[in-house]
């Protein structure tokens, strides 16, 4: 039997049927992901499996330096099949690792192969893999097709300008393509000579000129609007813990003219004028019904070594251990005083924090089904456990049949089969739970909830243009 087979992970009847009856063929709405909208513009093709298996891919990064392989062939400027050899005398040592799971999925579901790589198979995969690559399914767009996606988000800084968006929207794609407003160097303060760097690029996109605080938070919201006229309604925030430290305006204003200045802000004042940035913000998403993640509790860029020779992501981040719950409930309550607070997705990298970060969110629940949603697992937690410790927090904490489901959070064309991964974890729980006779035997119910999360609910949460 192979490993990638029909009932992978599927533990009983009601976990097989659950899969293949209701969660199998839905399509897909992959909500945050980091693809750049240029190779779908172009509809990049790939010359190699190292092209579009291992760059940019900082999962695979640190398990490359965990089996010692040396920096060249992991960031550097190494050849391309010696990469690809390197990660195939690496992926036999990820056993219980998620990589192993998705590398033999993306075999399987990309280019229907059934081998498990390692040294002894790379050659034979590399050459099958590559013929399938030069076929018309294997472009940028061609895969979007292939996997049944029917929209995604990415990432996008409000400085940049957005004409691969334009295109994408001008040549009708199957697959609709939309931005995502992530403005975390908005409060980038704490370096100034990045930041006025930035306020200029900022200048430049919106048309606008930036001489004063007032005039900064026009160029905001003239990238707001821009984003929202191509079909956006999202935007992404990641933190180490919410800032929630309220200045008025004046003083928020007073620090953006000392950084434009030179002068580096304080941690207290960079989070004094994020505070007031989220604010500002948040209450422009709540007016045009736009959903707000923030992804919360990474420890980033740990290796200052690696931080200098390559920059950042590049695979040195790890799990944050910060207090949340006051700041938290600091920033969601401004907000919701206000009558301001926008649908909210909150996801978590530490795993101590479930509980605390699922019932904070269920504080502020109004109005709409599932207003404030806890993410799927996140990064270091986007794998079997941290899938189903997510889950279980949430059915104990909330709503599970509101729950708008799984994300690749990738820059992988191949990632796709994520959604299948995080699908079997999901109805293996639920079979297991409908076994025990912790949930009903009643297959249409529990697969009806299935079936919403692999999709529906995400696409009726979103309200992204059809």
């Amino acid at each position: 039997m192979s490993f990638i087979h029909d009932n992978f992970l599927l533990s009983n009847d009601q976990a097989v049927r659950l899969f293949h009856e209701y969660a199998k063929d839905e399509p897909i709405l992959d909500f945050h992901n980091h693809l750049p909208p240029s190779e779908i513009a172009k509809d990049r093709r790939f010359n190699n499996l190292a092209e579009i298996w291992l760059e940019g891919d900082h999962y695979k990064w640190r398990a490359l330096r965990a089996n010692g392989i040396p920096e060249e062939l992991v960031t550097g400027n190494g050849d391309p099949k010696k990469k690809y050899l390197a990660w195939a005398e690496t992926i036999p040592h990820t056993l219980g690792n998620p990589l192993y799971h998705w590398t033999h999925l993306e075999l399987k579901r990309c280019f229907d192969i059934d081998l498990l790589l390692s040294k002894e198979t790379a050659e034979e995969i590399w050459e099958r893999a590559n013929e399938k690559l030069s076929g018309k399914n294997f472009s940028a767009c061609g895969m979007l097709e292939q996997f049944k996606v029917k929209a995604l988000c990415t990432t996008d800084d409000p400085a940049d300008e957005l004409p691969h968006h334009e295109k994408i929207k001008n040549d009708s794609l199957a697959c609709k393509v939309y931005p995502t407003f992530r403005p975390d160097q908005s409060w980038g303060i704490d370096h100034a000579s990045n930041f006025t760097k930035w306020i200029e690029k900022l200048e430049n996109t919106s048309g606008l000129e930036i001489s004063n605080f007032s005039e900064f938070l026009n160029s905001l919201t003239k990238r707001l609007e821009d984003f929202h006229e191509l079909g956006s309604r999202l935007s992404d925030h990641s933190f180490p813990y919410f800032y929630a430290t309220f200045p008025n305006e004046q003083e928020a204003s007073d620090l953006f003219d000392q950084t434009m200045n030179g002068k580096n802000a304080t941690q207290v004042e960079k989070e004094k004028f994020g505070s007031f940035i989220m604010l500002f913000l948040a209450r422009w998403y709540a007016s045009k019904n736009w959903s707000m993640q923030i992804h919360l509790g990474p420890l980033r860029n740990n290796s200052s070594r690696l931080l200098r020779e390559f920059g950042p992501d590049a695979g040195t981040d790890s799990i944050g251990d910060w207090s949340q719950a006051e700041k938290m409930s600091a920033f969601l309550n401004h907000l919701d005083n206000e009558n301001a607070l926008p649908k909210t997705i909150v996801y978590n990298n530490n795993p101590a924090d479930n509980f605390v970060i699922s019932t904070m969110l269920g504080n502020f629940q109004r109005d709409i089904p599932g207003k404030m949603q806890f993410g799927s697992g996140w990064w270091h937690l986007d794998q079997k456990d941290g899938m189903e410790e997510q889950i279980k927090t949430l059915a104990n904490t909330g709503l599970l049949s509101r729950f708008i489901g799984m994300l690749t959070d990738s820059r992988s064309f191949l990632s796709f089969p994520r959604h299948e991964y995080f699908r079997r974890i999901l109805c293996n729980l639920l079979g297991n739970w409908m076994e025990d006779g912790f949930l009903p035997n009643e297959l249409e119910m529990v697969g009806d909830l299935t079936r919403r999360i692999c999709y529906q609910n995400a696409y009726n949460f979103l309200g992204l243009e059809k």
